[in-house]
């Protein structure tokens, strides 16, 4: 673990990166990484972010919690949600907004200022509002930091974040430093390529990133244990296919798999890396009770 002056440590959630938008009047926008819009599936936080004040960006973890730890799956599930059921879903499986950053106050751009200085303001204005928006713990104390990074795996952390107090705030860029407890990680199954008794590689979506991504080619054993959990899936049953980048190849159309078979099917994947591409190999399945 990066240990020095300047530095500051917080812990690695598992769930869904969400820039939230306070406008004036009772305008409120959630955007995901990728750009998509997804006010409509969170009406929870949608509501909540109305106490902000006027010209609040937030950058920060959408989580939900079950039985004490964080459930990646069923972030999902939220984040997938139509408008119609989005509402229920809250209900069910209420949303936490764990945020790291505070982008602009007052409609005034913060990104330019230290972090030491926007995480002040961030704890300033999230602090008299409480759950379910809230400000990520911090902490400069590089020992308190390894207990954390030794602990909190049982409540579903995966690992620490470390920033510098001095760095301003730049999109796009790969400025923090991410510590994880292992290469493996969870993963929600969206879709599966080739028949669905036996599919050939399976379209994944992990933390941090709400577009799909292709994995490599099943083992045969996986392609087994993939056919009994999607059972007979078709095509038409799963609705319209989709369409994935791979790498080397391209577009790649898969089919969809309907939203409560996504929400009851994860993967444990690992994520190797080359130059330009990540690439998703699958390690297990687990298909909920």
């Amino acid at each position: 673990m990066p240990r020095g002056s300047g530095l500051a440590y917080e812990p690695k959630f598992d769930g869904h990166r969400l820039v939230i938008l306070r406008y004036p009047g009772e305008k409120v926008l959630l955007q995901a990484r990728s750009g998509r819009i997804v006010t409509a599936a969170f009406p929870d936080l949608a509501e909540a972010a109305r106490r902000l004040p006027a010209g609040t960006v937030l950058d920060g973890e959408v989580v939900v919690w079950h039985e004490g730890r964080t459930d990646f799956a069923a972030v999902q599930t939220r984040a997938m949600a139509t408008p119609a059921r989005a509402p229920a879903l809250a209900r069910r499986l209420p949303a936490s907004y764990a945020a790291f950053d505070l982008l602009a106050e007052g409609g005034a751009d913060l990104r330019g200022k230290r972090y030491a200085v926007r995480r002040e303001r961030l704890v300033a204005v999230l602090g008299p509002l409480g759950p379910p928006l809230q400000p990520v713990p911090m902490t400069t104390d590089p020992e308190e930091a390894a207990t954390w990074y030794e602990t909190l795996p049982a409540a579903g952390v995966e690992g620490l974040v470390v920033k510098r107090l001095d760095h301003t705030y730049r999109g796009g860029a790969r400025q923090w430093e991410k510590l994880r407890h292992t290469d493996t990680r969870d993963a929600v199954v969206v879709g599966f390529t080739g028949p669905p008794q036996r599919p050939s590689a399976l379209v994944v979506v992990v933390p941090d990133d709400d577009t799909p991504v292709l994995s490599n080619p099943l083992s045969p054993a996986l392609r087994v244990t993939a056919g009994r959990a999607i059972g007979d899936v078709t095509a038409g049953d799963a609705g319209e296919e989709g369409v994935v980048a791979a790498v080397g190849v391209g577009d790649v159309r898969y089919t969809r798999l309907p939203p409560e078979l996504s929400a009851a099917l994860a993967a444990e994947v690992s994520r190797g890396t080359t130059r330009l591409h990540h690439l998703i190999t699958v390690l297990r399945l687990r298909v909920a009770e």
